[in-house]
């Protein structure tokens, strides 16, 4: 089987299988499997495959059509262009989880000493990696209630040589920080999906991605509503609070965290422009971005 009959088989057989972007699917596993940048493949269309490198293939199509999803078969993603190991025990990183990255590395870069940073929830420590790899002079606490999670997060952040500048803690959310802790941001993406919900997400998601990383209870705001009561004091003075939350939930946010006493500087909006990080500071007159 040359490279391009396997290509075409593969679209093939996830077209049947409903999968999105079968093609592009189909070449993305073989480029794996063949160690080639995906477009490498259009050069060697007329390659043979050893009957290795076809079994495997075939087996990744069959978890493909499946519905496992790819970053979990191949074992790894991009995060702002950074390499991130993954598996079962963290959630896939989506795209418009670097924006939020990128406001808080943002804000980060325009104070002039070193910064601090707490990442809540951290996961594969994509966000913590991100903010540190970008502003250079900033240092990090990762807390993460799942010792799973953990133990992709140290490998990422050793994947990336941030070990010296990333501490990994475990812990349950604002729970696991000393009451003298000061930060310039507190970072989250928190679970904000509502329980009744998590069943009719796609299966990648609601099959594939821990639970634990996606139930916010009961209206999705369980973690969010921690923030808003608890997360001020271990602000420093000028300090920002950067989220990420469901589509809808802007305006209930808004309401929740000016009744806790937090300015909301504003709702920044994802690649497809929808609301979706929340930044805010507890005394409105330390910003006036």
């Amino acid at each position: 089987m040359t490279v391009l009959e396997a290509i075409n088989k593969g679209a093939e057989f996830l077209t049947r299988k409903s999968i999105e972007s079968p093609r592009l699917q189909s070449e993305l596993l073989l480029a794996e499997i063949l160690s080639l940048p995906r477009l490498r493949l259009y050069l060697e269309f007329e390659r043979q495959l050893t009957e290795t490198q076809a079994n495997q293939f075939r087996e990744f199509l069959v978890r493909r059509g499946n519905h496992e999803p790819l970053q979990h078969i191949v074992g790894s993603t991009s995060f702002c262009g950074l390499p991130m190991i993954v598996s079962r025990a963290v959630l896939i990183p989506r795209p418009e989880t670097e924006v939020l990255a990128e406001q808080v590395w943002t804000f980060l870069n325009s104070i002039p000493d070193q910064a601090t940073f707490l990442d809540l929830g951290t996961g594969s420590a994509c966000i913590s990696i991100a903010i540190a790899a970008h502003a250079k002079k900033s240092r990090g606490i990762s807390i993460d209630v799942s010792t799973e999670a953990l133990a992709v997060a140290k490998q990422n952040v050793e994947k990336n040589a941030l070990a010296d500048r990333i501490e990994l803690c475990e812990g349950n959310f604002l729970t696991a920080l000393q009451p003298a802790e000061r930060f310039d941001v507190i970072v989250s993406n928190p679970p904000y999906i509502a329980t009744a919900e998590v069943e009719l997400l796609e299966p990648e998601v609601r099959d594939h991605d821990p639970r634990l990383a996606l139930d916010g209870g009961a209206d999705g705001l369980n973690f969010h509503r921690a923030l808003a009561q608890g997360a001020a004091q271990f602000l420093k003075p000028g300090g920002r609070l950067f989220i990420e939350f469901a589509d809808g939930q802007g305006e209930a946010l808004r309401e929740l965290f000016g009744s806790h006493g937090w300015h909301v500087h504003g709702l920044v909006r994802d690649l497809s422009g929808v609301d979706r990080i929340l930044f805010a500071s507890i005394n409105a007159s330390s910003s006036t971005n």
